[in-house]
Formats: C-alpha cells, structure tokens, sequence
C-alpha cells in the first residue's frame, strides 16, 4: 500500500473536484422534472397492470367458485 502525505492527498483531492463539471440551474431543473414525469407515468402505468390483474384474478376467481 502506498502512503501519500496528507498535504498531497488534499493537493490530488482539488485537482480532481476541479474536473467535475456541475450541470447548471436549467439543467438541474430540466432533470427534476423529468424525473416527475418518468415517475408519474410509471405509477399510472403500474396502476393500470394493476387493475387489469385484479380483474382477471377476480374473474378467475369467482369462474371456479
């Protein structure tokens, strides 16, 4: 295991966290609301195969009854 000082670990930590690239406010905001959406068709879409899944069990079932 290499042991690096602390001076040139903080020295090698900046440098990397000077690459990232932060997105920006529209960018950030165009995300979150994509988010929304994705999330909301994927609860409607859920809901629906939910339905249709209870109505076949429920029709299965009172068939066998």
């Amino acid at each position: 295991m290499a042991n690096t000082n602390p001076l040139q670990f903080v020295q090698q930590t900046r440098a990397e966290i000077a690459k990232v690239v932060w997105p920006t406010r529209k960018e950030v905001m165009l995300t979150t609301v994509m988010v929304f959406i994705m999330a909301s068709l994927f609860a409607v879409f859920f809901f629906l195969v939910d339905l249709v899944i209870r109505f076949g069990l429920q029709g299965l079932l009172a068939a066998v009854s």
